[in-house]
């Protein structure tokens, strides 16, 4: 069993047990986490939906992030995943939901955001939220699957306490 595939077993666990739902909503992940959570066997049980939402235009489509957010904080920045996954919360019947948007390279950095520069969000349905910055190292593949752990890592700190 992977990494990804124990953590999401976890994942899964600790969402039947509190008899929620999770949804997710990616940009520089493209669907990845998503894809790790559906990998584990029941997670129809406990999986909503996915939302891959690499532009702009479906961060506002989609999750219903605000251009006035994009226009003043970028689409990699914590104003912009929270709004993500309270989007995801919003267009989906799950009580949980992650998000993540960055700059995994090799190109995209700008002013003050190098690449490896992820955005993460967690949020419960009329709950607690956090938002996290962190610059990650590699190449395009590390930094997404870094990402996706550390997605998976904050699932469960937020469970934990659920």
């Amino acid at each position: 069993m992977t990494e990804f595939s124990e953590l999401s077993e976890r994942v899964g666990k600790r969402l039947l047990r509190q008899h929620k739902l999770v949804a997710t909503a990616e940009s520089c992940t493209g669907g990845w986490l998503a894809k790790c959570l559906t990998d584990t066997a029941g997670s129809s049980g406990w999986f909503e939906r996915g939302f891959v939402t690499y532009s702009n235009a479906a961060k506002q489509e989609l999750l219903g992030v605000t251009g006035a957010t994009l226009e003043a904080h970028g689409a990699v920045s914590e104003p912009t995943v929270l709004a993500m996954a309270q989007g995801a919360l919003a267009h989906s019947r799950a009580q949980v939901a992650v998000a993540i948007s960055g700059i995994a390279g090799p190109g995209g950095a700008v002013a003050g955001k190098p690449v490896g520069t992820v955005c993460f969000a967690w949020c419960e349905a009329g709950g607690r939220s956090r938002v996290e910055t962190r610059r990650l190292a590699g190449d395009r593949n590390g930094v997404r699957a870094q990402s996706v752990r550390h997605a998976l890592d904050g699932l469960l700190d937020l469970l934990r306490d659920g």
